[in-house]
């Protein structure tokens, strides 16, 4: 089940905590009302069922932390994997939070390369932009991570959606948090079994294992290999499923 609690940050329509917008814009929409969401997530983790929550602004992510705290104390579930979808400016203390309920962040990588120059200029300013899809600090305090293009949003290219990840570079090429940049192999990780973890089917898929499924992508380069900033231009051969290789057309 996936919940929309506010918008996006580029359309100024995020729910950010104070200072929020550059300019005096106001404030973003809720899309479910705040006293609403435990109400409404605890049927469905009553029901055993696995929670995407869409919370863009750092205000919104407070919200679901709120009425996660509440649904996981009225009801305890071990291994329940309900996910922030997008965490776009989620601080370090939200994260420690996240860690402590044992949930799962899925990183909206792609905001880096296609709008991380319009949020040091316009949204909200470059401090706060660096700070956007943590994923350093995700990894660092042990908290499940996938990344993600937000398709149609962005293009679906897993391996852009790693590069930026990686790089952290801006559409005109300005590093955008340094320090929140990851590895090749921790983001690989990342869109492969981090996304099957997060959804319950790391048992089936993400990685190469005896009793999964023998579907993988085949890539003309090795992503390892080479360096970073062609990760995003690596093509693919083509893919195998079901353990027979489908050449791209």
């Amino acid at each position: 089940m996936k919940f929309v609690l506010d918008g996006s940050i580029q359309g100024f329509t995020a729910r950010l905590n104070p200072p929020g917008y550059l300019g005096d814009r106001p404030n973003g929409l809720w899309l479910v009302p705040p006293e609403q969401v435990a109400e409404r997530l605890q049927a469905f983790h009553d029901a055993g069922l696995l929670v995407h929550v869409h919370c863009n602004g750092d205000q919104a992510v407070d919200v679901f932390l709120e009425a996660a705290e509440t649904v996981l104390a009225a009801n305890p579930r071990a291994d329940h994997r309900h996910t922030v979808q997008h965490c776009q400016l989620t601080t370090r203390a939200q994260y420690e939070r996240i860690k402590a309920l044992e949930l799962c962040v899925n990183l909206f990588a792609n905001h880096t390369y296609y709008w991380g120059d319009q949020h040091r200029s316009t949204t909200v300013g470059p401090e706060r932009a660096a700070t956007m899809n943590a994923a350093a600090t995700a990894l660092e305090l042990g908290i499940p991570l996938s990344i993600h293009s937000d398709s149609p949003v962005t293009p679906l290219s897993p391996l852009r959606v790693v590069s930026s990840a990686v790089n952290r570079a801006t559409a005109t090429g300005h590093v955008l948090g340094p320090d929140e940049r990851i590895n090749v192999t921790e983001a690989m990780a990342a869109a492969t079994i981090g996304a099957a973890y997060q959804l319950k089917m790391d048992d089936e898929v993400g990685s190469l294992a005896v009793g999964k499924r023998a579907d993988f992508a085949v890539l003309d380069d090795d992503p390892f290999g080479g360096e970073p900033e062609a990760l995003a231009d690596i093509g693919v051969w083509g893919t195998v499923l079901g353990g027979v290789a489908q050449p791209a057309q």
